[in-house]
Protein backbone atom coordinates (compact mmCIF):
# COMPACT_ATOMS: atom_id res chain seq x y z
CA UNK A 1 0.00 0.00 0.00
CA UNK A 2 1.42 3.41 -0.99
CA UNK A 3 2.27 5.78 1.81
CA UNK A 4 0.07 8.83 2.18
CA UNK A 5 1.90 12.02 1.30
CA UNK A 6 1.75 15.07 3.56
CA UNK A 7 2.73 18.56 2.40
CA UNK A 8 4.58 20.44 5.18
CA UNK A 9 5.00 24.21 4.83
CA UNK A 10 7.04 25.57 7.76
CA UNK A 11 9.75 28.23 7.67
CA UNK A 12 11.46 27.25 10.95
CA UNK A 13 14.08 24.69 9.90
CA UNK A 14 14.18 22.88 13.26
CA UNK A 15 10.40 22.56 13.45
CA UNK A 16 10.22 21.48 9.83
CA UNK A 17 12.81 18.75 10.41
CA UNK A 18 10.86 17.62 13.47
CA UNK A 19 7.65 17.45 11.47
CA UNK A 20 9.30 15.52 8.66
CA UNK A 21 10.82 13.05 11.13
CA UNK A 22 7.50 12.63 12.94
CA UNK A 23 5.67 11.98 9.70
CA UNK A 24 8.22 9.41 8.55
CA UNK A 25 7.96 7.74 11.97
CA UNK A 26 4.17 7.65 11.54
CA UNK A 27 4.41 5.97 8.14
CA UNK A 28 3.75 9.04 5.99
CA UNK A 29 5.74 10.44 3.08
CA UNK A 30 6.58 14.10 3.86
CA UNK A 31 6.94 16.80 1.22
CA UNK A 32 8.52 19.96 2.66
CA UNK A 33 8.65 23.66 1.80
CA UNK A 34 10.38 26.44 3.76
CA UNK A 35 8.65 29.51 2.28
CA UNK A 36 5.11 30.53 1.50
CA UNK A 37 5.85 30.87 -2.22
CA UNK A 38 7.39 27.38 -2.44
CA UNK A 39 4.51 25.97 -0.40
CA UNK A 40 1.94 27.59 -2.67
CA UNK A 41 3.63 26.16 -5.75
CA UNK A 42 3.61 22.65 -4.26
CA UNK A 43 0.04 23.09 -3.04
CA UNK A 44 -1.12 23.83 -6.58
CA UNK A 45 1.02 21.38 -8.53
CA UNK A 46 2.18 18.50 -6.29
CA UNK A 47 0.25 15.37 -5.34
CA UNK A 48 -0.49 14.99 -1.62
CA UNK A 49 -3.17 13.64 0.71
CA UNK A 50 -3.04 16.29 3.45
CA UNK A 51 -1.39 19.68 4.01
CA UNK A 52 0.22 20.96 7.23
CA UNK A 53 0.51 24.74 6.94
CA UNK A 54 2.17 27.16 9.31
CA UNK A 55 0.00 30.27 9.68
CA UNK A 56 2.88 32.77 9.65
CA UNK A 57 5.22 32.35 6.68
CA UNK A 58 7.56 34.68 4.79
CA UNK A 59 5.88 36.06 1.68
CA UNK A 60 2.70 34.08 1.13
CA UNK A 61 0.91 33.26 4.40
CA UNK A 62 -0.44 29.88 5.41
CA UNK A 63 -3.99 31.23 5.17
CA UNK A 64 -3.38 32.30 1.57
CA UNK A 65 -2.13 28.80 0.75
CA UNK A 66 -5.18 27.33 2.49
CA UNK A 67 -7.52 29.44 0.35
CA UNK A 68 -5.65 28.41 -2.80
CA UNK A 69 -5.97 24.73 -1.86
CA UNK A 70 -9.67 25.13 -1.16
CA UNK A 71 -10.19 26.76 -4.56
CA UNK A 72 -8.13 24.19 -6.49
CA UNK A 73 -8.86 20.98 -4.59
CA UNK A 74 -11.75 21.53 -2.16
CA UNK A 75 -11.77 18.02 -0.68
CA UNK A 76 -8.07 17.89 0.35
CA UNK A 77 -7.74 18.03 4.17
CA UNK A 78 -5.66 20.84 5.71
CA UNK A 79 -4.32 21.29 9.25
CA UNK A 80 -2.99 24.68 10.35
CA UNK A 81 0.03 25.12 12.63
CA UNK A 82 0.20 28.13 14.93
CA UNK A 83 2.81 29.09 17.49
CA UNK A 84 0.61 31.48 19.40
CA UNK A 85 -2.51 29.46 19.95
CA UNK A 86 -4.30 32.75 19.35
CA UNK A 87 -8.07 32.42 19.04
CA UNK A 88 -8.16 34.73 16.01
CA UNK A 89 -5.71 32.46 14.17
CA UNK A 90 -7.86 29.43 14.92
CA UNK A 91 -11.14 31.08 13.97
CA UNK A 92 -9.71 32.55 10.77
CA UNK A 93 -8.18 29.24 9.75
CA UNK A 94 -11.28 27.18 10.45
CA UNK A 95 -13.59 29.71 8.79
CA UNK A 96 -11.33 29.66 5.71
CA UNK A 97 -11.76 25.92 5.39
CA UNK A 98 -9.09 24.30 7.61
CA UNK A 99 -10.06 20.92 9.04
CA UNK A 100 -8.11 21.30 12.28
CA UNK A 101 -5.27 23.23 13.89
CA UNK A 102 -2.29 22.29 16.07
CA UNK A 103 -0.70 24.73 18.51
CA UNK A 104 3.10 24.73 18.75
CA UNK A 105 4.83 23.27 20.67
CA UNK A 106 3.04 19.94 20.21
CA UNK A 107 3.91 16.30 20.80
CA UNK A 108 4.48 13.80 17.99
CA UNK A 109 1.68 11.71 19.45
CA UNK A 110 -0.81 14.59 19.29
CA UNK A 111 0.20 15.54 15.75
CA UNK A 112 -0.15 12.00 14.40
CA UNK A 113 -3.48 11.54 16.19
CA UNK A 114 -4.87 14.69 14.60
CA UNK A 115 -3.61 13.68 11.15
CA UNK A 116 -5.20 10.26 11.45
CA UNK A 117 -8.50 11.74 12.65
CA UNK A 118 -8.68 14.22 9.77
CA UNK A 119 -7.75 11.59 7.18
CA UNK A 120 -10.39 9.23 8.56
CA UNK A 121 -13.00 11.93 8.00
CA UNK A 122 -11.79 12.99 4.56
CA UNK A 123 -13.19 10.03 2.58
CA UNK A 124 -16.63 11.15 3.74
CA UNK A 125 -16.24 14.42 1.85
CA UNK A 126 -18.31 14.25 -1.31
CA UNK A 127 -16.75 15.29 -4.58
CA UNK A 128 -17.86 18.43 -6.33
CA UNK A 129 -21.31 18.40 -7.94
CA UNK A 130 -21.86 19.69 -11.45
CA UNK A 131 -25.40 18.46 -12.07
CA UNK A 132 -27.94 16.61 -9.94
CA UNK A 133 -31.54 15.45 -10.04
CA UNK A 134 -33.66 16.60 -7.11
CA UNK A 135 -36.98 14.83 -7.22
CA UNK A 136 -38.76 15.92 -10.41
CA UNK A 137 -36.31 18.64 -11.39
CA UNK A 138 -32.70 18.78 -12.55
CA UNK A 139 -30.16 21.33 -11.37
CA UNK A 140 -27.16 22.32 -13.48
CA UNK A 141 -24.80 24.05 -11.06
CA UNK A 142 -22.34 25.16 -13.71
CA UNK A 143 -25.05 26.88 -15.76
CA UNK A 144 -27.02 27.80 -12.60
CA UNK A 145 -30.28 26.58 -14.14
CA UNK A 146 -33.22 24.52 -12.83
CA UNK A 147 -35.05 22.44 -15.46
CA UNK A 148 -38.57 21.29 -14.62
CA UNK A 149 -40.39 18.23 -16.05
CA UNK A 150 -42.25 20.44 -18.54
CA UNK A 151 -38.84 21.71 -19.78
CA UNK A 152 -39.33 25.19 -18.33
CA UNK A 153 -36.15 26.62 -16.92
CA UNK A 154 -35.41 28.95 -14.02
CA UNK A 155 -32.12 30.65 -13.26
CA UNK A 156 -30.37 30.49 -9.90
CA UNK A 157 -28.23 33.35 -8.67
CA UNK A 158 -24.57 32.60 -7.98
CA UNK A 159 -25.21 32.55 -4.24
CA UNK A 160 -28.34 30.39 -4.52
CA UNK A 161 -26.46 27.82 -6.61
CA UNK A 162 -23.51 27.99 -4.22
CA UNK A 163 -25.65 27.43 -1.13
CA UNK A 164 -27.58 24.54 -2.68
CA UNK A 165 -24.40 22.85 -3.93
CA UNK A 166 -22.63 23.29 -0.57
CA UNK A 167 -25.59 21.93 1.39
CA UNK A 168 -25.92 18.97 -1.00
CA UNK A 169 -22.18 18.25 -0.73
CA UNK A 170 -22.48 18.20 3.06
CA UNK A 171 -25.85 16.49 3.38
CA UNK A 172 -24.56 14.21 6.15
CA UNK A 173 -24.47 17.11 8.62
CA UNK A 174 -25.98 20.44 9.64
CA UNK A 175 -24.18 23.41 8.07
CA UNK A 176 -23.98 26.56 10.19
CA UNK A 177 -24.98 29.93 8.79
CA UNK A 178 -21.50 31.29 9.55
CA UNK A 179 -19.95 28.43 7.56
CA UNK A 180 -22.14 29.26 4.56
CA UNK A 181 -21.13 32.92 4.76
CA UNK A 182 -17.47 31.95 4.88
CA UNK A 183 -17.45 29.18 2.27
CA UNK A 184 -20.09 30.40 -0.21
CA UNK A 185 -20.02 34.18 0.12
CA UNK A 186 -16.31 34.24 1.03
CA UNK A 187 -16.78 36.85 3.75
CA UNK A 188 -16.07 37.16 7.45
CA UNK A 189 -19.29 36.01 9.19
CA UNK A 190 -18.88 38.80 11.73
CA UNK A 191 -19.14 41.40 8.98
CA UNK A 192 -22.43 40.22 7.47
CA UNK A 193 -25.90 39.64 8.90
CA UNK A 194 -26.81 35.94 8.98
CA UNK A 195 -30.21 37.07 7.71
CA UNK A 196 -28.48 37.16 4.31
CA UNK A 197 -28.29 33.36 4.41
CA UNK A 198 -31.90 32.99 5.56
CA UNK A 199 -33.21 35.13 2.70
CA UNK A 200 -31.14 33.17 0.16
CA UNK A 201 -32.50 29.86 1.50
CA UNK A 202 -36.08 31.23 1.36
CA UNK A 203 -35.62 32.06 -2.33
CA UNK A 204 -34.12 28.61 -2.97
CA UNK A 205 -37.08 26.88 -1.33
CA UNK A 206 -39.45 28.82 -3.54
CA UNK A 207 -37.54 27.87 -6.68
CA UNK A 208 -37.38 24.21 -5.60
CA UNK A 209 -41.05 24.05 -4.59
CA UNK A 210 -41.94 21.60 -7.41
CA UNK A 211 -38.99 19.28 -6.87
CA UNK A 212 -40.50 16.88 -4.34
CA UNK A 213 -43.19 16.85 -1.65
CA UNK A 214 -40.46 16.17 0.91
CA UNK A 215 -38.66 18.92 2.79
CA UNK A 216 -35.36 19.59 0.99
CA UNK A 217 -33.66 22.21 3.14
CA UNK A 218 -34.39 21.76 6.81
CA UNK A 219 -33.87 24.56 9.31
CA UNK A 220 -32.03 23.55 12.48
CA UNK A 221 -33.01 26.28 14.90
CA UNK A 222 -30.10 28.27 16.26
CA UNK A 223 -27.55 26.46 14.08
CA UNK A 224 -28.17 26.48 10.33
CA UNK A 225 -29.48 24.21 7.58
CA UNK A 226 -29.32 20.64 6.39
CA UNK A 227 -30.02 19.26 2.93
CA UNK A 228 -32.38 16.26 3.07
CA UNK A 229 -31.90 13.75 0.26
CA UNK A 230 -35.23 13.19 -1.52
CA UNK A 231 -36.75 9.75 -1.04
CA UNK A 232 -36.86 7.57 -4.17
Amino acid sequence: MAKRRVLVVEDDAAIRRGLVDALRFGGYEPLGASTGAAGLDLALHATFDLALLDVVLPGVSGLEILRAIRAARPTTPVIMLTARGDENDRVQGLSSGADDYVVKPFSVRELLARLEAVLRRSPERPSDIGRMAIGAIEVDFDERVITRPDETRETLTEMEAGVLRYLAQNSARVVARDELLSRVWGVDPKAVETRTVDMCVARLREKLRDATPDELIRTVRGVGYRFIEPRP
